[in-house]
């Protein structure tokens, strides 16, 4: 697998997913945000389309805060419906994060609205600030040189938010299981790492 920076949201890149396979897909043919994705060649599952990019198995759009440019937001995070389970959304925000890095940014945000990205991002190095959006979404963000310090009072807190919203399963269920529990561990990419750079080549190859 590789993971690959398509483009900064000033380039407009745009992302053909099957709305079938991945949620948020009408979201990456808009053009004002960055993309960047995880694409497995090998991965037979792929469906050969003229309509649809072919190989993409994760995608994250993305865009500067509208205040502080050194901040950026990841928007829409996608793993299509038959590689969930994977951490490809985990390590994909991570990879991110190192590229961020490289262009000069020192944060990345991004607002939750369900458990399971709540976790997810937990892996990718995230914390939860303590802040919610408009939308009830919760704020996590990290720094782009390091995975954020995570306490587990605070992870904890941000779970009971949702267990507060009564939810149904599977979300009941999975709040059910982490009743108790301590920040998951980090995906090997949300590790520090030197930052990607120009030179680069916009990918890195996926490593265990």
């Amino acid at each position: 697998m590789q993971f690959v920076l398509l483009g900064w949201p000033d380039e407009g890149p745009t992302l053909r997913l099957d709305y079938r396979r991945f949620a948020y897909a009408g979201k990456f043919v808009m053009s004002n945000t960055g993309k960047a994705v995880v694409v497995d060649r090998w991965d037979t599952r792929s469906v050969p389309s003229t309509e649809y990019d072919t190989g993409v198995v994760a995608a994250v759009a993305f865009n500067a805060d509208r205040t502080d440019a050194s901040t950026l937001w990841i928007r829409y995070v996608t793993v299509r419906a038959d590689r969930k389970g994977e951490t490809l959304g985990p390590r994909l925000c991570a990879f991110l994060a190192r590229a961020a890095r490289g262009a000069g940014y020192e944060t990345l945000k991004i607002a939750v609205n369900n458990p399971f990205a709540y976790e997810a991002l937990h892996k990718a190095g995230f914390a939860w600030t303590g802040e919610t959006t408009g939308l009830a979404e919760l704020v996590l963000e990290r720094p782009a040189d390091a995975p954020a310090t995570r306490h587990t009072a605070t992870y904890r807190a941000g779970l009971d938010r949702y267990r507060d919203r009564d939810l149904g399963d599977p979300e009941s269920s999975f709040l059910d299981s982490r009743a108790g529990a301590t920040p998951p561990t980090l995906v090997a990419a949300a590790r520090p790492t030197a930052p990607l750079s120009a030179g680069d080549g916009r990918s890195l190859s996926d490593t265990p």
